[in-house]
Formats: C-alpha cells, structure tokens, sequence
C-alpha cells in the first residue's frame, strides 16, 4: 500500500487511479473551543489606527446588536471613524471599500458567516485588520477563531489586539472562508427559500431536507489532488478551508485556519456500492440510513471514521462530476462544476482570542 496515499477512507472502497485501495490516518482530536489555529495570535499595537464598524441589521440580532457593539467598543477605548447599520446587505462591500479609501486600518464586522466571507473578500490581500462580531445562525468563521458568540466577549477580543494570519479558500479563484459543498446540502438549500423559513421558522430546514430526501440521487465525482486521481459516487462532497461548517458540524478535526490545506470528505452511495449503476428503492432508503448514520458523527468529527465516508487534505484540488452540479460556497451559489479549489495562504489578518 503507498504510505504517501493523500486519500483516507473509513472501511470502504472506491477506484483509485484505477484500483481499489483502502487506507487510515490518524486524526489528531481538537477541543471544539480550541482555536483552529497552529501558529498562536500575536499582540499588535493597540493603537492601529482607525476603525470603521460595520453591521448587517437584516442578520438575526439586528439592530440592537448594532448598537450594542457601537457602545462596548467606544467604551473600550476604540475610537470609531464611522459606523454603519446595513438594511441592505448588498452595499457592503462598497461600504468596506469606501471605509478603507478614507484611511480605515481596522474593519469591524457584525454579521452571519455570510457577511464575514463577504468582507473577507474585500479585505484580503490588505493591510487591514478584520474584527468578528459573530451574530448569525451558523457563525462557523468565529467558531473556529475560537470568538465567543456574545457581543460583549466578541468585543472584547477585538480590545485585546491579537491579531491571526489566516488562509481563505478558492473555488475557481473566489474566496470562501468556511467551505465549499455540493450535493444533498446544496439542494436544500436552494428548497430552503425565504418564504419558507417565514412561514415554518425553526421547522423549514427539516422540511426541505425531507422533500429532497425524495428525490435523493447519487452523482459521479473525480477529484484530482497532488498527482492522484479518485472516483466515486457521492451523496455529498464538501471542501473545507475552516474546521467547521453547517453551524458547528466539522469538517475535520484537524483542520486549522492556517495549515495551508483544504480538507475534504465525500459521503459515498452505498447503492452505488456493487457497480451495476442500477439503483432500487432498497438502495435509497440505505443512503439515507447512511446519510443519518454519518450525520451523529459531524459536531465531534467523527464521521470520517464511517466506513461511507471518503477523506484527505491538499493544497489543490479539481473536481468534476456527471452530471455538473452546482456548488455551493459560504452560502452563496458559486457556479457549477467543473471547479478548481485552493489555498491563498495568510490572506487575511483577524482579531484572535489572546493564546492560552
């Protein structure tokens, strides 16, 4: 067996280059409060110059958490060039843009995982510091800062003056934060409309992922990675910069902001399993028992040692599938594959907790 294998199963098979192969790797466990970071934040000067407050006021805690963190942050000694409370989601990246021309050398966001890669995507690449205000659902950027999810201690990191240099993913050369997927995820979320979260609150995502439930389908995946070539059939990929997505579900354990690694796991079909490309309804009724099974195991990271489960980590990665399906990136519908991942490597400086 080739000890330099960069793919890593539970106990299943699937075509490699060609041939069967089966391999484990030892995950390392990470507190799930530990920061996902290898090298610890550093102290910066505490006076960085000016800081610009930006909030989505559409995000879940609104405008209250807007004037909340205005006021800590005052009262903490950070002076604020300008603070904006966004209606409009949309002109936040003119707002950014604008808030850097006149002179701002730190950018304070409030918002969803959304709105953080949004910024992140303006911020990259500059000589700027972004600070987290987490007040979404999901909040998985801040979950794997090891941010607290309160305004007042989010703030409090950002007084604190630790700054990280953190990698930011790339899926056909736009930048995500968290992950990447396509697939059954990808599907719901284009059942999960607005109209039906107004109309169903906390009930709406159970009752689109029931309804794709339904029309569940396996699709054929060829991921390329440092030389090697794998194929298989998938009821989910997902390709992780961070160590969490789906509101608190790991992508992997190991995964840190700054390893310099995507890392990626592939829930397989087991209908798929015997290669006759006939699929009964035994067949799906066993990948959705396999989906519910591999699912328990998502918030510890244990879901890479199912034997359905497909695992590795790369600098680069392409993927293409039959048929093309759309990927999903941060939220955000990114186009269809094929897609070509990356890493851009200490891309973004972030306020950090102070290193244990």
């Amino acid at each position: 067996m080739d000890s330099a294998l960069p793919f890593s199963l539970g106990r299943g098979l699937v075509r490699l280059s060609g041939r069967a192969q089966v391999a484990g790797r030892h995950r390392k466990q990470r507190s799930p409060l530990e920061p996902a970071l290898n090298a610890p934040p550093r102290l910066r000067h505490l006076d960085e110059g000016p800081a610009v407050l930006v909030v989505n006021t559409r995000s879940r805690s609104g405008r209250v958490a807007f004037e909340e963190a205005r006021a800590l942050l005052t009262a903490r000694g950070i002076p604020l060039l300008a603070a904006h409370a966004l209606s409009k989601p949309k002109r936040l990246r003119s707002v950014l843009e604008e808030a850097i021309a006149s002179g701002a050398r730190r950018v304070l966001v409030g918002g969803g995982d959304g709105t953080i890669s949004c910024a992140a995507q303006v911020l990259m690449n500059r000589d700027v510091t972004l600070g987290v205000v987490p007040l979404g659902t999901g909040n998985d950027f801040a979950r794997s800062l090891g941010i607290p999810d309160t305004i007042e201690a989010a703030c409090d990191v950002i007084v604190g003056g630790y700054t990280a240099r953190v990698d930011v993913g790339l899926v056909n050369g736009r930048p995500f934060l968290n992950a990447a997927s396509l697939g059954l995820t990808t599907a719901i979320a284009k059942r999960l409309t607005q109209e039906l979260k107004q109309r169903a609150g906390k009930l709406a995502y159970p009752m689109a992922a029931a309804a794709e439930m339904r029309t569940l389908q396996p699709f054929h995946v060829r991921l390329q990675a440092e030389g090697r070539t794998l194929e298989l059939d998938a009821l989910q990929l997902v390709v992780g910069n961070g160590r969490y997505h789906g509101a608190g579900n790991m992508v992997a354990p190991d995964a840190t902001l700054d390893d310099r690694r995507l890392h990626v796991y592939a829930i397989t079909a087991p209908s798929a399993a015997d290669g006759s490309g006939e699929r009964t309804g035994l067949g799906h009724l066993q990948d959705v028992a396999t989906l519910a099974r591999v699912a328990l195991g998502m918030r510890s990271g244990g879901h890479l040692e199912h034997e359905s489960v497909v695992h590795l980590d790369t600098a680069r990665l392409t993927v293409e599938t039959e048929p093309p399906m759309e990927v999903n990136a941060d939220g955000e519908n990114v186009g269809m594959t094929p897609m070509r991942f990356e890493v851009a490597t200490a891309a973004l400086r972030v306020y950090a907790p102070a290193p244990q």
